[in-house]
Formats: structure tokens, C-alpha cells, sequence
């Protein structure tokens, strides 16, 4: 039998089969997949072969895993070295970005936004709150939003509050999956309930006294919505992370470093103090944004236990 898996919840898996029959399943002894040493080697978004054990009580045994398109990871929560498996099989990532209640930073935007391109995932970045900017707001917005579409990133200013360009992104949304992620309190989950009033989905205030809202997800679930669009929520996809990715490697992730790259002095330059550096005249040109590449030397210095690991908030 083949399905879907909808819902992770620690040992058990509820997965659905093309009939919309969901059944309850665990797997088998150890079970590795695809070499990734994994706490959960069975993830949200996978699509499984599975035995049935007891029909009465739907419940049944994972076998095998298709190879996945793609998938996040994120460090485990123990000690270990280990990584958990957050969701996969994804076809866009929708970055939510407020200038303030809460302050989203351009390098949280980048982090994500390497993190995402390293898993092999398109990201759309939401400008949400578009209704209540400040003239702060709006001239630190229109900076990232003509910068990160310059490069290639496509944009979309919204206000989910006023239902503002909503219909933009159901139409990105129809037919695919899709996984939101952002700070607690941009957005993410009100959007699921507009796009879905049936989720009713519970949400919550922002502290006043940090901006930030309080992640009210505990455990990833994949939900379907109107016209074939279906979501992942998980809590870990609000903090991707990197893994296994080495410094000399940074730079390929950034567009607009990787299109100039080629055209340093040498094949291993970092664009950090590397004379005849293709990216330091580009940026004493204007060709680079100043942000992006002072957002990607703070992560290029992070301790390397950063690049390899760890999940960034």
C-alpha cells in the first residue's frame, strides 16, 4: 500500500492513501533512511510503502521511503550529532518578513534563504503588515524588496490582516506543497486560517516586550487546502539551519557572488582579504548590495560547529 505521510508525532505516522484513507503506522525495527543519520527517518511530505496490520484499527508498518526531491534538516534536539528530518518533497518555502512587531533582519533573511537554496527549495519572500507600515517601514522595505529581486528572488507585498495580494500566493500555493517560515507572530499561521477557515488554527499575541510571538506548533503536520494546495507546519521549519556545508561553499548560495565568482584571482577565494577579488570591486561599484555582503561575512565567521549544525533563530 502507498500514502502520503500527513502527520509526525515522535514514533507514529499518520499516513493517507490516494483513497483519503488515513492510516496510523510506526516502523519496523531500525530503520535508515537513505543513509541520512537522522533521530526521524520518516518526515512529513514523504510518500511511503506501508504493510496493514489491522484494518479495523487502520493501522499499519512502514517499509520503504521514495527517494525524496528534496528535504530540511535541522540539528537534533539532544546532544547528539544527530539531525532531524522537519519536512520533504517541498516545492516552495514562503519566507514571511515584517519590519517590526516583530523586526525581521536582513540576516535572518539571509540565513534562511541560503538554508533553503542548500536543501534545493525555491523561496518567495512575503512582505506581510504592508497595512500598518511606518515611513521607516516602508523605505526599509522597498530596500529588500528591490534588492532581493534584483537577484533573482521573486517578492510579494502583502497584508494578510486587510487580505492584501493573498490571491497571489494561493496561486503559487495551488498544486504544491508548501512549508511557511519566519519569526512567531509574522503572519504565518493567520494566513492558514484565511486560505482555510476550517483549520481554525490557533495563534497568538505578540509580547510587547520582545515583538516576538509565541510558536504555538508542536509538531509537523501537513494540511490540505483549496485547489491541490497543501502546507507543512512544523515548528523547526522557523529556524532553518545549515548543515554540512563548508565555508568555501558560502558564497555559491549568494546569486550574486556565485555569478562573479569565477572571475576572482583565485578558485578558493572567500571575498573576505583575497587580493584581485571579483566581489570586493563589484561592491566598491555598487553591484553588490552592502547588507548582503556584510550578512554573508558574519555567517562566513561563525564558529564551524555553526555551518554544520546549528539552527539559526
Amino acid at each position: 500500500m502507498k500514502g502520503l505521510v500527513y502527520k509526525s508525532t515522535g514514533n507514529w505516522y499518520d499516513v493517507r492513501t490516494d483513497s483519503q484513507k488515513t492510516y496510523k503506522c510506526n516502523i519496523k525495527g531500525k530503520f535508515r533512511s537513505m543513509g541520512i543519520k537522522s533521530t526521524n527517518p520518516v518526515a512529513v511530505g514523504d510518500h511511503v510503502f506501508f504493510e496493514i496490520i489491522d484494518e479495523s484499527e487502520s493501522r499499519g508498518i512502514i517499509t520503504k521511503i521514495e527517494k525524496r526531491k528534496n528535504y530540511i534538516i535541522r540539528k537534533s534536539v539532544n546532544l547528539s550529532k544527530q539531525t532531524h528530518i522537519i519536512a520533504s518533497n517541498i516545492d516552495y518555502c514562503f519566507l514571511f518578513v515584517t519590519p517590526s512587531n516583530p523586526n525581521t533582519s536582513s540576516l535572518f533573511i539571509d540565513r534562511v534563504l541560503l538554508s533553503t537554496k542548500s536543501f534545493g527549495i525555491e523561496t518567495i519572500i512575503l512582505f506581510n503588515k504592508i497595512d500598518i507600515y511606518s515611513k521607516e517601514d516602508i523605505e526599509y522595505i522597498d530596500d529588500l524588496f528591490n534588492t532581493y529581486t534584483k537577484i533573482g528572488y521573486q517578492c510579494l507585498k502583502i497584508s494578510v490582516k486587510k487580505r492584501v495580494n493573498i490571491d497571489k500566493v494561493e496561486n503559487f500555493m495551488n498544486n504544491n506543497v508548501s512549508v511557511f517560515t519566519g519569526h512567531s507572530g509574522v503572519g504565518k499561521t493567520s494566513l492558514m486560517n484565511i486560505l482555510d477557515p476550517e483549520l481554525n488554527l490557533k495563534t497568538s499575541e505578540i509580547s510587547k516586550q520582545n515583538e516576538q510571538g509565541q510558536h504555538t506548533t508542536t509538531f509537523a503536520e501537513m494540511f490540505d487546502l483549496k485547489k491541490g494546495a497543501k502546507i507543512i507546519d512544523s515548528p523547526g521549519i522557523k529556524g532553518f539551519g545549515l548543515i554540512d556545508i563548508e565555508k568555501s561553499e558560502i558564497g555559491g548560495f549568494f546569486p550574486e557572488i556565485a555569478s562573479l565568482s569565477s572571475d576572482c584571482k583565485f578558485n578558493n577565494c572567500l571575498h573576505f582579504n583575497e587580493p584581485n577579488c571579483a566581489i570586493k570591486k563589484a561592491l566598491e561599484n555598487n553591484q553588490i548590495s552592502n547588507f548582503r555582503y556584510n550578512n554573508y561575512l558574519s555567517i562566513l565567521n561563525n564558529d564551524e560547529d555553526n555551518f554544520r549544525t546549528n539552527s539559526f533563530k
